[in-house]
């Protein structure tokens, strides 16, 4: 079996498409299909069904889709061994995550980063549904959902807390009966296609007639209708505790709390630099949760 076979292999699986996986490999799209013939009679067995919406996988495809992408993350690990020795923490360091991380955890804190490691270049790629780290779309994932392939290297940084937030004015403007904290009080919502996020969820679960007084698409508008008095919002504590004017509603214990994780090859963390980046990240990661420990948002009652 032929290794450039698998990644063409890989690459139409990903794409359900040859003239994509054409246009992705630099070649023409008749050697993509010969190339498929090459490893399906290699192997025996018919590894794609064509529809008119594209190719995909049959039962076999998948099972050798498992092991062309274990082959493909060792051939990977081998590359980085081999480029990833440097002595001086210098060069570029790709880390995907998500924009919220991105904006109020770890951009905040780059200066300092770049003061200490002048000679490292950090890209940071936020489109975290398409950045793969086993694909070698990046080199390190800061991710709030434990990834399972195996042949990851997978590290717990921490714990982002959650709680019910709102300003003192609109508390004071919209005042609950004691022990019902929701109760008159609309929440500033996400649109119905993110329901599946934990703050959504949470707020189906735990007051589901709660009225809306915004709907929104992004965590940003939330924020900033919160600030703005429109309502409460379930809202990270890191985040809010960099908002003298939030007050918490609810507090974490009550509401949710999501574990922060760091995903690489293992092999990468012998890099210095790619190892710079990720001890840094371990350092404010701890100081954030320090300083929201501290901060003691007042807890509104009434």
């Amino acid at each position: 079996m032929d290794w450039n076979d698998l990644r063409f292999f890989l690459t139409v699986a990903r794409t359900r498409s040859l003239t994509k996986t054409a246009s992705e490999l630099n070649v023409s799209q008749s050697t993509v299909s010969r190339r498929i013939s090459a490893l399906e009679t290699s192997l025996h067995t018919r590894l794609f069904v064509h529809h008119q919406t594209g190719y995909f996988l049959t039962d076999a495809g998948h099972d050798v889709l498992k092991y062309a992408e274990e082959v493909e993350s060792k051939v990977l690990s081998l590359e980085n061994r081999a480029s990833g020795r440097d002595l001086i923490p210098a060069g570029t360091v790709r880390l995907a995550t998500a924009e919220t991380l991105a904006t109020h955890l770890i951009i905040p804190a780059l200066p300092r980063f770049m003061a200490r490691y002048p000679e490292i270049t950090l890209e940071l790629a936020t489109g975290i549904n398409t950045v793969s780290v086993v694909r070698n779309d990046a080199d390190l994932a800061l991710r709030l959902v434990r990834p399972e392939q195996h042949s990851l290297k997978i590290r717990k940084m921490g714990v982002m807390d959650s709680a019910v937030y709102g300003t003192a004015r609109y508390l004071h403007h919209h005042p609950a009966a004691e022990n019902h904290p929701l109760a008159g009080r609309r929440f500033i919502t996400w649109d119905a296609s993110y329901s599946h996020l934990p703050s959504a969820k949470w707020l189906s679960e735990a007051s589901p007639t709660t009225p809306s007084a915004l709907v929104t698409t992004s965590l940003a508008s939330q924020v900033a209708a919160v600030t703005a008095s429109l309502g409460l919002a379930v809202l990270p504590c890191y985040i809010a505790a960099q908002y003298e004017e939030l007050v918490e509603v609810i507090p974490a214990e009550r509401v949710f709390s999501e574990e922060l994780w760091l995903v690489s090859h293992a092999d990468l963390l012998s890099s210095t630099r790619v190892r710079a980046v990720a001890d840094f990240l371990a350092e404010i990661i701890a100081e954030t949760e320090l300083h929201v420990r501290n901060h003691h948002p007042n807890h509104y009652t009434r």
